[in-house]
């Protein structure tokens, strides 16, 4: 799975930081919990949670079941494995993409599990939160892709104005969430707001801005 980020340029390797979250599969499970009925008193909680020396390769980081890197511009997809390179002229659909750095995330060999990957990096744009929601599974990009998503995210109070249409969290995540787990992505004592994506939609990503 590649995803675009948009980074602050210039943008090194080792700018993204990838946290694991192996420990924790049911993370989305736990976060769905809060958009929900409060459970009935006789359900337990437990019930509701479901250009070196010829190019250097880029490094690859071991984020629990996964092998991750980050190629910082499109050009650096020549130090990536084959694999993970889209086809040139995919590209020249995607000029949105020339400033971009990318995360690359490839599930290890055997039987292993998905679970939920996480990363933080440093954002072009101040006060943007930057959902890569782009679909493109054959090598083309089609205008329209059909979507089954459900966005999360956490603003501050004076943030929230920018999620006026989208669902807020029942109570704080420490009421849903393994707050053990979370990695410090989330705040325990502040609430989740949620947006679905779904059907056919236009095929671009997402981007929730707070006006200054």
């Amino acid at each position: 799975m590649i995803l675009p980020l948009p980074v602050k340029t210039p943008a090194g390797e080792k700018d993204v930081k990838f946290i694991d979250l192996k420990e924790y599969p049911e993370f989305f499970a736990d976060m769905e919990v809060g958009f929900q009925p409060p459970p009935k008193p006789t359900r337990s909680f437990g019930d509701a949670v479901a250009s070196a020396a010829r190019e250097a390769k880029l490094e690859v980081v071991q984020v629990g079941n996964f092998e991750a890197s980050f190629v910082p511009t499109q050009k650096d997809f020549s130090r990536l494995d084959e694999r993970f390179r889209l086809p040139p002229d995919a590209w020249k659909q995607l000029p949105q993409y020339e400033s971009y750095g990318f995360a690359v995330f490839k599930l290890k060999s055997g039987e292993m599990k998905v679970h939920p990957m996480a990363f933080s990096f440093p954002q072009k744009k101040a006060r943007t939160l930057f959902f890569p929601t782009v679909h493109i599974h054959d090598g083309k990009m089609h205008s329209k892709a059909h979507f089954d998503h459900a966005l999360f995210c956490q603003p501050t109070h004076d943030e929230r104005p920018a999620t006026r249409d989208w669902k807020e969290s029942r109570g704080h995540p420490k009421s849903f969430m393994q707050m053990d787990k979370v990695k410090g992505i989330i705040l325990a004592d502040q609430h989740c707001y949620k947006q679905e994506m779904r059907g056919m939609l236009a095929n671009k990503d997402t981007f929730l801005t707070v006006e200054v």
